[in-house]
């Protein structure tokens, strides 16, 4: 049976040694927080991830969400795990105070995002789409769309989606043929299919808030022609819900994995809805959740990696096979543990320096978050916002890729015994698969990243990673303590800023040549964000260790993995 352990110590090490999460302090909305603060939250969220959402992973797997005459249950014990979920505030550990959120920073989410997916990737779907769906429309609703809705999702009793793939359209929503003909009172009648719809229908919440890409009558053709209408499943009436819209659910999805969470077709027959921010500029509006939904995915790599991770770990200590190569490590038993074997602790190793690094990397994109929603100085915050612009298509491609790359090699540790649904190995597998596919597939992210990340403000995207890494480089080149670390950094960054001379200008040619290369050149630059935020990793062990403070051990081994990282991939 597989296990799950909050990793608390490396959470903590990252937000509050490395990224210095105090920082935050200083901004408006966030005076209280403080390390103690964030610990204590993060604590709590891991004991509800281990205790009550990671019991249910396997059995949720097996059961699945039920179809039934347009209605989808969801597997046993998961509206009751929602409910606790709900209760004790998680839905809005981030939002807005004002409409009942916690208002804790986005990194904070982030970082309870992780260990939702790590405990139970399916349910995490559930409460993360309500998120994006909040954020569109905390930020493009009306003053009465956002009395109306955002209360109820940051309490839980509704939940969103967002509805935007038909059936023959999914990266290309130009061609989207749902429509939205005036109705009354300046509101409108949609009518249309989607598919795909994750968490479109169940019964965890009493009412589900979609966000829906439709045409209007005079829509000028492609992506110019969008428009964003909120359509509830129920129509809003005094603090509940009243008479039932125009929309239903058509069918779920038999899948490959995330089996708990339902895959709707969605059929909208003159549903009531209403126009959220301006006609025609609604992929705007969508692109704010799926920029959340993004990082949301990012996070479902990386927290299938460390679950899959930890449970290798464990096997790999307890399965006897043959000797070491280099003698008997267990005279008392049989055979030693496999953990010994060398090919076993290569893809150990390499899981654990990949999830360490992708950790950090995640969370400095949270936290860049923070600094660009709040910051005071708008030449800082728009600095944020562009890093985030940047990092956001890389971390999704690798960390998702990763993702499953990690599961199959965590996988191959447990040989035979990782093929049975037992040990629960070939449900992380199945499961990570869908994040490198949906919210943009991973080749999507690639061209975003040199087709429009790479070129804006002739390079201005590009300079807020560049800047940092040259900076970080040269202040430390001649820290004999860190040299082992900072000239593999430095080779690897002059590849990489010789390759995005030589895609930017092949692309100028024949944007063919730039696509043909776009998943090539994101993984080198994910690889060489990693070494960065690994170096960065290292030297604050260092200094830790050069003081005295804190556990010797896991600065040790921190240095370790860095070393490990460096050799493999840098």
């Amino acid at each position: 049976m597989p296990q799950y352990e909050p990793p608390l110590k490396d959470i903590s090490f990252i937000l509050n040694d490395v990224l210095d999460i105090e920082q935050l302090s200083g901004l408006e909305g966030y005076e209280d927080v403080s390390a103690e603060l964030v610990d204590q939250i993060i604590e709590e969220g891991g004991k509800i991830c281990k205790e009550v959402l990671f019991p249910l992973n396997q059995s949720g797997d097996k059961e699945g969400c039920i179809f039934d005459n347009g209605d989808v249950k969801t597997p046993s014990g998961f509206k009751e795990a929602y409910d606790t979920f709900a209760e004790n505030g998680w839905c809005g550990l981030s939002s807005d105070p004002e409409y009942g959120g916690m208002g804790m920073p986005v990194v904070v989410n982030t970082v309870m995002q992780e260990m939702i997916c790590s405990a139970n990737f399916s349910f995490g779907m559930y409460p993360g789409l309500s998120q994006g769906c909040y954020e569109a429309l905390h930020q493009f609703g009306t003053d009465e769309q956002k009395q109306t809705y955002l209360p109820k999702l940051v309490e839980g009793v509704w939940s969103g989606t967002m509805c935007l793939t038909e059936p023959h359209c999914g990266t290309d929503l130009g061609l989207i043929k749902t429509r939205a003909e005036n109705g009354k009172d300046g509101t409108y009648k949609i009518t249309g299919t989607k598919i795909f719809i994750s968490a479109g229908e169940h019964d965890l919440t009493e009412n589900i808030v979609h966000l829906v890409l439709a045409r209007l009558p005079d829509a000028p053709e492609g992506v110019k022609g969008i428009s964003l209408f909120v359509v509830p499943k129920f129509l809003p009436e005094g603090d509940g819900v009243g008479a039932r819209n125009g929309v239903a659910c058509g069918s779920i999805e038999h899948k490959m994995g995330i089996h708990a969470n339902s895959t709707c077709v969605m059929n909208f027959d003159e549903a009531y809805g209403e126009l959220v921010g301006e006609p025609h500029k609604g992929l705007k509006a969508m692109f704010i959740m799926m920029n959340a939904a993004r990082l949301g995915v990012a996070m479902q790599g990386l927290g299938i990696a460390e679950i899959a991770y930890q449970n290798a770990v464990v096997y790999a200590k307890d399965r006897l096979q043959m000797r070491s190569l280099t003698g008997t490590k267990a005279p008392d038993k049989p055979a030693d543990p496999i953990i010994v074997h060398p090919d076993v602790r290569r893809m150990l190793l390499k899981s654990k320096s990949i999830i360490e690094g992708c950790r950090a990397l995640a969370y400095w994109t949270g936290l860049s978050l923070d600094l660009s929603e709040k910051h005071t100085d708008s030449t800082k915050a728009k600095e944020a916002d562009d890093l985030v612009a940047l990092l956001t298509p890389i971390i999704k491609a690798y960390q998702t890729d990763m993702g499953s790359e990690i599961a199959n090699d965590c996988m191959q540790c447990y040989g035979g015994h990782g093929y049975i649904r037992e040990w629960g190995m070939e449900q992380y597998v199945r499961d990570a698969r869908i994040a490198q596919i949906y919210e943009g597939t991973n080749g999507i992210q690639a061209l975003d990243l040199i087709g429009r990340k790479m070129p804006q403000g002739f390079g201005r995207l590009l300079r807020r990673f560049f800047h940092p890494v040259y900076n970080f480089i040269n202040e430390h080149q001649t820290n004999e303590a860190m040299q082992e670390f900072i000239f593999p950094l430095a080779k690897a960054f002059a590849k990489l800023q010789q390759s995005t001379a030589m895609v930017a200008q092949k692309g100028l040619k024949n944007p063919d040549e730039a696509g043909a290369a776009s998943v090539d050149y994101l993984r080198q630059f994910a690889l060489v964000a990693l070494a960065f935020i690994w170096c960065k990793m290292v030297l604050t062990a260092q200094i830790k260790l050069k003081s005295g403070e804190g556990d010797k051990d896991f600065y040790e081994t921190n240095k370790n993995s860095t070393i490990f990282y460096g050799q493999s991939f840098a």
